[in-house]
């Protein structure tokens, strides 16, 4: 069953936390893809992570959508 969370996220909704500056999504080019990679992003780095481990990312942290600095909304 797809939780609200991966729905949010399969349609290019950006996660995150403006305060740690902490941010988890999928890019457009992988949107509607059938394994998709989801961005971990912080301040100092990137990581490629499978949809998975995204969405259990998202669920520890807290983490909520939020305008990313640079992309907005969304990765689309």
């Amino acid at each position: 069953m797809v939780t609200l969370t991966e729905s949010e996220l399969r349609s290019g909704i950006i996660f995150g936390d403006t305060n740690t500056a902490e941010y988890v999504y999928m890019p457009a080019s992988e949107l509607g893809t059938e394994q998709p990679l989801c961005v971990y992003e912080t301040d100092d780095k990137r990581e490629d992570m499978d949809i998975e481990h995204a969405i259990k990312t998202i669920r520890r942290r807290s983490l909520k959508p939020v305008n990313h600095p640079m992309l907005g909304k969304t990765s689309c």
